[in-house]
């Protein structure tokens, strides 16, 4: 039987990847392709690849497991399940909704309240009632698509009923594969996200919360969590279940029959376990300034190329290094960004903005410096980098710096616009940047967050404090006497902050763009709270 999914993922003109889960050993077939589950620790999984759609069409299809259909549900409300492909010579539009930070949906009341309507389940309910023409063309999913160490109250009476948990892992937390592929349940089970998922080809990344909160923040971080006694059995279980249940969608088929690590588990019999945890021993480990595993990846869209970079895992601390990606990795989304083909918009993806309010960015970067410091004063400027959550970019300021120059010589290649989506830091807004060449295409930073979740209350006003002119001034002064050279972009913030469940748009059409922010006010309907012309040299419409 289903138990979940079907996720379509890449689409490209004539192919299409589905994931699923299965109860058990099977055959999975939709348009009649097939492909075989491979099994990890018990559990089932599929991805089966369409071949043969005609580009530019809508397609309805069916799942069957052994010849059963499983896909639609019975009596389901929901429209056909459609898999949309684009033309070679397509008309340049596209629709893309993004967010980020999605706690899964609850039954107790009270909590219920206080995370508020879910801003993509609302967004799904809206879909059902508008014509197939109108739905997004992708979902990028930024991070935090579950919550391993915020746990719902049926994943803690979950772990809580296992007779075979370890007595010293925490009680409070997700730790091997078989919770994980819980957390997943309850976060994709949900019936209008599930159908969502079916019919909106969606590209994902992980950030912290996927894994644990501050994951990867320092090399003191990791080295404390190594001594812990659970670490080892938490990175595996998190960094497998990612690969099974994100990242294998993120790849399109020539790079999929490229990957030996998914050759490997596809041609295995049995349990595909012992793979797993040597890839995910692989993708945590650095070697010469390195990862194993890449989980950066590229989708053309049509005259639209994105490209998600892994600003987690991928990050390099060992050694005196303090890199947000090693060069191999840097060096691979830099050849991905300007690969041959015709380019109108380039779409960036990362979990953390890179550029943050102004008074925020510059103490990342102030307290970069001080962390480095031998002695009382780096162990403190480290413990108030892990207190706070001083870990984006900024705090990142070679990366940051590298990242930079490339957006500007993207910016300057012939390309319309540059949006950099981003989500994590709990509220959501629009800011144009000034870089020093002035090229001819608009940058944008493009960040939502929460899809669905709380608002702690210091998060208002910090926010605001951060972008303020004053407390800017102050802390560029504090930047530059500690040492910090001056940044080669400077930006302006267009529209937000805006607190509170998002659900964002990048609306593109032509070499024309723009991008609006949505706010849930029922559970199908939302409301929009801002809206901004991304290829104009002045906004057609700020909320501020």
């Amino acid at each position: 039987m289903l138990v979940l999914g079907p996720v379509l993922r890449h689409v490209g003109e004539t192919t299409a990847q589905i994931w699923v889960q299965t109860s058990g050993p099977a055959t999975v077939r939709v348009l009649g392709c097939e492909a075989r589950t491979f099994e990890v620790q018990g559990h089932h999984f599929a991805l089966v690849g369409v071949t043969g759609l005609s580009p530019d069409s809508r397609t309805p299809y069916e799942v069957h497991i052994d010849g059963e259909q499983v896909w639609p549900l019975p009596s389901t409300p929901f429209p056909a399940s459609l898999i949309r492909t684009r033309g070679a010579e397509c008309d340049g539009s596209n629709r893309i909704i993004f967010g980020s930070c999605r706690y899964a949906k609850v039954a107790d009341p009270k909590l219920s309240a206080k995370l508020g309507i879910d801003a993509l389940d609302a967004y799904a309910a809206r879909m059902v009632g508008r014509d197939p023409g109108e739905w997004p063309d992708a979902l990028l999913l930024l991070g935090d698509q579950v919550y391993a160490d915020e746990l719902t109250p049926m994943n803690r009476r979950r772990i809580a009923g296992r007779r075979d948990r370890h007595p010293d892992w925490p009680d409070d937390e997700i730790v091997d594969f078989g919770e994980y592929v819980g957390l997943y349940r309850d976060s994709w089970s949900d019936p209008e996200i599930r159908w969502l998922l079916s019919t909106v080809p969606t590209a994902m990344i992980f950030d912290d919360h996927d894994i644990r909160d501050d994951w990867n923040t320092s090399e003191p971080w990791r080295d404390e969590m190594r001594a812990t006694p659970w670490w080892r059995d938490r990175i595996r279980g998190g960094l497998a279940s990612y690969w099974v249940f994100q990242h294998l969608g993120n790849l399109a088929p020539d790079e999929l029959e490229a990957d030996r690590d998914w050759e490997r588990v596809r041609a295995a019999e049995g349990d595909t376990w012992p793979l797993l945890v040597e890839l995910a021993d692989r993708a945590d480990a650095e070697t010469d300034g390195a990862k194993g595993v890449r989980f950066s990846f590229r989708w053309d869209l049509g005259r639209s190329r994105f490209v998600m970079i892994d600003s987690r895992n991928g990050r390099i601390l060992e050694n005196g290094q303090h890199l947000m990606l090693g060069d191999p990795e840097f060096d691979w989304i830099e050849a991905a960004v300007h690969a041959p083909g015709t380019v109108d918009h380039l779409v960036l993806g990362t979990s953390l903005p890179w550029l943050l309010p102004h008074a925020i960015g510059e103490l990342q970067t102030v307290n970069e410096i001080a962390a480095s410091r031998p002695g009382f004063r780096g162990k403190v400027a480290e413990a108030i980098r892990q207190g706070a959550d001083l870990e984006h970019w900024a705090a990142f300021r070679e990366s940051f710096d590298r990242l930079t120059a490339m957006i500007e010589r993207a910016a300057g290649s012939g390309v319309a616009s540059v949006n950099v989506l981003s989500g994590d830091v709990h509220h959501s807004y629009a800011a144009r940047a000034e870089l020093q060449s002035q090229p001819s295409a608009a940058v944008h930073q493009l960040t939502c967050s929460p899809v669905h979740n709380h608002v702690e209350w210091f998060v208002k006003p910090g926010f605001r404090l951060g972008w303020s002119r004053f407390t800017r001034r102050l802390t560029e002064r504090w930047s530059e006497r500690a040492g910090a050279p001056p940044k080669a972009v400077d930006w302006e913030r267009l529209a937000g902050p805006l607190f509170g469940n998002t659900i964002a748009t990048l609306d593109i059409n032509g070499r024309r763009a723009e991008v609006f922010f949505e706010q849930p006010t029922s559970a199908s309907a939302l409301a929009e709270r801002a809206r901004l012309e991304l290829t104009s040299p002045v906004p057609a419409e700020v909320a501020r």
